[in-house]
């Protein structure tokens, strides 16, 4: 599985920004605002050099627990399976929504110290009845890259499952990549895939 540094840029993307004023629907909660809260704790964590030493399978856990409350694996796994997911049974579901949760957060933990430095800017936001994209910019000193939010709107709460970087869709980029392990191997290869890279980001290697 490729292309890990959109992962990563999402993660950080969500963890560190400034916010910027927000044009929203009076009618509904304003997905901006949500995520704060949420970006204050992990913000927090992180600047916590006692909690960086905790061994990084706490650290994982802890920051996908706070994460999961403004951000939706379940359905974000949902989509990147497509069609294949009415396929699975009920057990695969969840198998599969585990592994790539953790898969996802070790990939996070394991390349944050390479992104510290970056500031989040937010540009803007739309939202249209259920659906909502918010704009973001992660600035280095060299470069500036555009990070869009895709949300859904969840009774009161905005809950993101989608994250594109550069224009590149997180989804559509894994799902590609999985339909084609799926095509190869079936799930059982899927999921022996997922399981060693789960066990080489474990152990603080970083993949590509």
């Amino acid at each position: 599985m490729q292309n890990f540094r959109r992962v990563f840029v999402f993660f950080l993307s969500l963890f560190f920004f400034s916010l910027t004023t927000q044009v929203f629907a009076a009618t509904s909660p304003d997905p901006t605002e949500q995520l704060k809260p949420v970006i204050d704790k992990v913000v927090s964590l992180l600047k916590d050099a006692n909690f960086r030493k905790r061994p990084i399978v706490d650290q994982s856990e802890v920051i996908v627990k706070i994460v999961s409350e403004r951000f939706d694996f379940r359905e974000m796994s949902k989509r990147v399976m497509g069609k294949q997911w009415r396929t699975l049974k009920p057990e695969q579901q969840d198998q599969f929504v585990g592994l790539f949760t953790k898969l996802l957060q070790y990939v996070y933990i394991n390349q944050v110290d390479d992104y510290l430095d970056k500031k989040i800017e937010f540009t803007g936001q739309r939202i249209k009845r259920d659906r909502a994209e918010v704009k973001t910019l992660l600035v280095a000193q060299d470069k500036s890259i555009p990070v869009s939010y895709i949300m859904l709107l969840e009774k009161d709460s905005w809950m993101a499952y989608d994250i594109a970087v550069e224009g590149v869709s997180l989804i559509r980029n894994y799902m590609e990549q999985i339909n084609t392990v799926l095509r190869d191997e079936k799930f059982t290869g899927l999921i022996s895939m997922l399981e060693k890279k789960i066990t080489k980001l474990e152990a603080g290697e970083k993949d590509e």
